[in-house]
């Protein structure tokens, strides 16, 4: 009998087709929409690592639909902060499986 589903092999997570949809800004500050700041934590600034950081992973995790992300996210960032993101394996998979690249970034 295969092991239960958990909610986070079901869940949906966005990833984009191409990392070019990711346009983003590399620095500044950046305030998430109300449908991803739902822990209350806003507002990042992408000029401290430690925030980008913190802002990658929760648009990774939290982003179910490609248009959410796609204002947020930077390709060349995500390049660069790739082997520093915590992310759920699935999460990690899905978009190393759709973008080589990134886990030789890694």
């Amino acid at each position: 009998m295969p092991p239960p589903r958990t909610y986070g092999d079901r869940r949906p997570y966005a990833v984009p087709n191409d990392l070019a949809e990711l346009t983003g800004p590399l620095n500044g500050h950046v305030v998430l929409p109300a449908e991803l700041g739902w822990t209350g934590r806003t507002a990042y600034d992408l000029d401290d690592t430690s925030d980008a950081v913190v802002l990658y992973e929760r648009v990774l995790v939290d982003a179910v639909r490609r248009q959410d992300m796609t204002p947020l996210i930077n390709a060349e960032r995500l390049r660069a902060l790739w082997p520093d993101l915590f992310l759920p394996a699935r999460v990690r998979l899905l978009w190393e499986s759709r973008f080589p690249g990134l886990s030789s970034a890694a």
